[in-house]
């Protein structure tokens, strides 16, 4: 999964990531565990990371930056930006099933049974 850091603590090895899927936010939390050759993440970084879902929350999981400070300022814009409506919670998995079921176009196939019925069949 893609993602872009929203915010991060380097001396706690912790973030939060935007998601591609524009689903729930994932948390990284590096804590001690993290490899000698991990490269800090801060805000606006592009990430690739590995996925993994809790109950309730959405975990990164071996973070890689992609580009660094690509996004700066993202979460700014997204914290400015006007809401039309009162802020909603979503299911994301929910909406996306909704959506993927509601932007289907349905062609039928044309109708040819008369075209078999005249049709012989001959044994070879």
């Amino acid at each position: 999964m893609l993602g872009v850091v929203l915010w991060s603590d380097s001396n706690d090895n912790k973030a939060v990531i935007w998601c591609e899927d524009h689903g729930d936010l994932a948390f990284f939390n590096g804590g001690t565990d993290t490899p000698l050759d991990f490269v800090d993440l801060d805000e606006g970084d592009l990430v690739r990371f590995d996925l993994s879902e809790g109950t309730q929350t959405r975990f990164a999981k071996n973070p890689r930056r992609v580009g660094q400070g690509v996004y700066a300022g993202l979460a700014d814009r997204l914290q400015n930006t006007p809401s039309s409506s009162p802020a909603v919670q979503h299911d994301a998995v929910q909406d996306r099933a909704v959506r993927a079921l509601c932007s289907a176009e349905i062609i039928p196939f044309a109708t040819r049974k008369s075209d078999r019925a005249k049709r012989e069949l001959v044994a070879v």
